[in-house]
């Protein structure tokens, strides 16, 4: 099951050797203390996988009756207290809180809840939204039809329901064919046909996408991005420039988002750590080349410049390597 949140790209991996109980007793005792170890909670929670982290989680249960979740949160604050939190809690779970979190109290972090559906995929939407019943006892449709509206609510329901294609192969008759109801729905006639730029960017997978770009170009001589910023316009046209984005490339597309929340004054470190966990067993050395890339310094002397104290050491534990 697990396998969903693993890829090949992450900079963390299942530690060699690993002991849930010998990890669940250092963490008791970091924890126990007069004034907490950090320093063995970061070496522990950021150099586990979270399949191994879970282990830890109920051999913690098990040995002390209480949640590990609720004795960090109890020992520790701020930035670094989210991060940790965040370690321990299963992907699916994670994902959902955030979504949660980003639609939550006046105004709706649109940004947020954009990011974590255009990337996630058919099979994580799945996780996801059971996890989110769950937790919440409403669906995460129920809340999203009720925080947004308009084309951009529908467009995100379509994501949610985690329908998207899933397969590799490209058919190059249905990206002809999409093409063109893309170039009929948008450029060539007089107002725009909202529901088939969503049909298409919600539901093909990401290579079908790609190259129904291409052909896209072919036809009307624009890239997509161009037409979608032209005919269409608010959350609606940022959903679809990031799935375009997506398509293209999801690592940049993140690098992107990182760049963003480090940047200027003041850390994003609710996106910043959203991406740094959720992509930590992914895609995250992809993530960094593309930043690196993009802002000509690496994402680890980003990571370093922006942030202090314990948090810092966790994130750049995270990050892997400064390349």
């Amino acid at each position: 099951m697990a396998s969903l949140w693993v890829g090949h790209r992450g900079t963390v991996r299942d530690y060699p050797g690993f002991s849930p109980s010998v990890d669940a007793e250092a963490i008791r005792k970091a924890i126990r203390g007069i004034g907490t170890d950090e320093k063995t909670l970061i070496s522990i929670l950021t150099e586990r996988s979270n399949a191994q982290r879970q282990l830890i989680v109920k051999e913690y249960q098990a040995a002390y009756e209480k949640k590990l979740k609720d004795d960090l949160k109890s020992d520790l604050s701020g930035h670094f207290e989210h991060l940790m939190v965040a370690l321990v809690t299963p992907p699916a779970m994670f994902d959902a809180k955030q979504l949660k979190k980003s639609m939550k109290g006046t105004g709706t972090d649109e940004d947020a809840l954009i990011e974590i559906l255009a990337t996630r995929t058919s099979r994580q939407m799945k996780e996801i939204s059971q996890a989110y019943y769950t937790v919440y006892k409403k669906s995460l449709g129920d809340d999203i039809s009720s925080e947004t509206s308009g084309d951009f609510r529908k467009a995100l329901l379509t994501l949610a329901d985690g329908r998207r294609d899933e397969s590799l192969k490209v058919d190059e008759q249905l990206a002809k064919k999409d093409a063109q109801i893309l170039y009929n729905a948008g450029e060539k006639k007089w107002g725009t046909d909202e529901d088939a730029f969503t049909e298409i960017l919600c539901l093909r997978s990401f290579p079908q996408l790609k190259r129904t770009f291409d052909e896209y170009r072919n036809i009307s001589q624009k890239d997509i991005e161009d037409s979608i910023k032209g005919e269409l316009s608010g959350h609606f046209e940022d959903l679809l420039l990031a799935i375009v984005h997506c398509a293209r490339n999801v690592p940049a597309f993140l690098a992107e988002r990182l760049h963003g929340a480090l940047k200027g004054a003041g850390t994003d470190e609710f996106t910043l750590n959203r991406i740094m966990v959720s992509r930590s067993e992914i895609d995250l050395l992809d993530i960094r080349a593309e930043f690196k890339k993009r802002c000509g310094y690496s994402l680890y002397s980003a990571i370093k410049s922006d942030t202090s104290g314990d948090y810092e050491a966790a994130l750049l534990k995270l990050c892997g390597g400064d390349d």
